[in-house]
C-alpha cells in the first residue's frame, strides 16, 4: 500500500524542504502520513471546492503547488478561505500536501517545465542559492578490508549513497590526499590499529567530499557506520559556494532569435493567455530568463545574466521601470506561469508509483484572475 508518507518522501527527495524560502510552508498541510492513498487530485491551489471534488472523485489526497497554510492558525471556526479549506479536508478525510518554493528552487522543478514548454535550451539556474553546501573531510587508514576492498573506497561509496559527492552533473566526486596519522590510544579505548597507551602512526588517506546540508545527518551516519575507527576524525565546514542546481529562476536560449512581437505571440500561444503585459524593447530575443509565479525580484538577475527577455508574473507598475530598456520584461500572470506544475507532479507520481492509484487533474478552476478580451 502506498501511503502519504511515501508521497511526501518522493516529493521531498525531488525537492527537499530545506530549499524552500524562509516565508514558505511547504509539506503536509493536514492529514496522516500513515494513510493509504486511494487517489491523488492535482491542483495549483487547494480550496473547499477542490477538496469537495477530490472526495467526489475518490481521491483522499490533494497535491497542490501553493500551501493552504502560510501563517499559524489560532482557531478553526470557518472564518476565511484557509480555515474553510482545512475544515473541509478534515471532514472529508482528505490530506493536503503542497510543494511550493522548494519545487521552484530545484533545477528540474517548476521553472524547468516552463522553460521546456517555451522551447529553451542550455538552461541553468538564474540565481543559485548559497549556504546550502558543506565540505566533509575525514581520514581513512590506507588499508584493505577482509574482502580486499580499500577502506577509503568503502567509506566513499557509503558517503555517495547517503547523498555526498555530487557537483552539478558530476557524481561520486572526491579529493584524496595521502598522509600520516598519529595518535595514542587512551585507557579503556578499543583501537582498530595500535595498542592502548602506546604512540602509533598509520598511513591514511585524507578524503574530501561536498554534500548538501540537508543530507548532513545521513552522510555522517554513513561515515560512522563504515569507518573502521572507534573515534572517527572528521571536519564539517559550511560553504558559501553557489549550488548550481538549487536556486530561483532559470535562464536559457531559444533555438533561434525571435522579434519581440513574435516572442510575445509565442508566449501567448504556449501559455494560452489572451494578453501579455510588457515593457518596450526592440532588439531580437535569444536569451530568455524566467521565473514562475511572482518573480519581479529577479529582474536585476535577468539583466545581469544578459537576458534579452524576462518572463514572470505579478509585476507591479513601478517594477516595470526596473529593466531601463535593457530587456523585454513580460508579465504573463501568476497562475499562467505555473500552470504546468500539475504535469510535473503527474510525471513524478507515475514514474515512482505507476498506476497503483488514480492521479487526476482538478477540474475546478482556482485562478482568481479573469480576463475580458
Amino acid at each position: 500500500m502506498i501511503t502519504v508518507r511515501d508521497l511526501a518522501r518522493l516529493l521531498e527527495t525531488t525537492a527537499p524542504l530545506a530549499y524552500q524560502e524562509s516565508y514558505d510552508n511547504a509539506g503536509l498541510q493536514c492529514g496522516l502520513l500513515t494513510a493509504g492513498i486511494t487517489g491523488v487530485l492535482i491542483a495549483l491551489d487547494c480550496t473547499p471546492a477542490v477538496v469537495a471534488e477530490a472526495a467526489r472523485r475518490g481521491c483522499n489526497v490533494v497535491l497542490c503547488h501553493h500551501p493552504v497554510i502560510f501563517r499559524p492558525l489560532r482557531r478553526l471556526t470557518g472564518q476565511g478561505l484557509v480555515e474553510q479549506t482545512i475544515m473541509a479536508a478534515l471532514k472529508a478525510d482528505v490530506a493536503i500536501y503542497a510543494a511550493h518554493t522548494n519545487l521552484d528552487n530545484v533545477r528540474q522543478g517548476v521553472n524547468a517545465r516552463l522553460a521546456q514548454k517555451l522551447g529553451l535550451v542550455n538552461t541553468r539556474i538564474l540565481a543559485p542559492q548559497t549556504g546550502t553546501l558543506a565540505r566533509l573531510i575525514t581520514y581513512v587508514p590506507d588499508q584493505a578490508d577482509a574482502d580486499g576492498q580499500q577502506l577509503s573506497d568503502k567509506v566513499l561509496q557509503a558517503l555517495y549513497t547517503a547523498g555526498a559527492g555530487q557537483v552539478g552533473n558530476y557524481r561520486e566526486c572526491s579529493f584524496q590526499t595521502p598522509g600520516l596519522g598519529t595518535f595514542t590510544p587512551g585507557a579503556g579505548s578499543r583501537p582498530a590499529i595500535g595498542i592502548e597507551n602506546q604512540p602509533a602512526s598509520v598511513a591514511e588517506t585524507k578524503v574530501e567530499v561536498l554534500l548538501p546540508l540537508h543530507r548532513q545527518a545521513a552522510v555522517l551516519a554513513a561515515l560512522r557506520q563504515t569507518h573502521p575507527y572507534e573515534e572517527v576524525a572528521y571536519e564539517l565546514i559550511k560553504l558559501e559556494n553557489e549550488h548550481q542546481d538549487v536556486g530561483a529562476g532559470l535562464v536559457g536560449e531559444l533555438p533561434k532569435p525571435l522579434s519581440p512581437l513574435d516572442f510575445r505571440q509565442h508566449l501567448k500561444a504556449v501559455l494560452g493567455v489572451p494578453v501579455v503585459k510588457h515593457t518596450a524593447f526592440d532588439k531580437p530575443i535569444k536569451k530568455v530568463a524566467l521565473c514562475g509565479g511572482a518573480g519581479s525580484f529577479l529582474t536585476g538577475a535577468a539583466v545581469a545574466a544578459g537576458a534579452d527577455a524576462y518572463v514572470t508574473g505579478d509585476v507591479k507598475y513601478h517594477e516595470f521601470f526596473a529593466p531601463e530598456g535593457r530587456l523585454l520584461l513580460c508579465d504573463v500572470g501568476h497562475f499562467e506561469s505555473e500552470q504546468f506544475t500539475g504535469e510535473l507532479f503527474r510525471d513524478l507520481l507515475l514514474a515512482a508509483f505507476g498506476r497503483t492509484f488514480a492521479v487526476l487533474f482538478a477540474e475546478t478552476s482556482t485562478n482568481p484572475v479573469q480576463y475580458d478580451c
